[in-house]
């Protein structure tokens, strides 16, 4: 079971939400996503929420090609 610690990966207005919540949530609910940054994402790949990214081609391409050169 995968885990991960909310105060890390999410900004604390978010830290105590749902896993439901959170992934509608606005991408800019990620630490470090601004939301300039959210805008940007969704006008080039049509992301608006948290849970957007992990369907994005290009995310699953990049860790594909990252878990190949870890395997080496």
């Amino acid at each position: 079971m995968a885990s991960i610690d909310p105060d890390k990966v999410l900004d604390n207005a978010w830290v105590d939400k749902s896993l439901t919540e959170i992934l509608a949530a606005p991408v800019g609910a990620l630490k470090g996503v601004s939301e300039r940054d959210g805008e940007l994402l969704q006008q080039a790949f049509g992301v608006k929420t948290v849970a957007d990214p992990a369907d994005l081609k290009y995310v699953r391409w990049a860790q594909a090609l990252a878990a190949l050169d870890a395997a080496k």
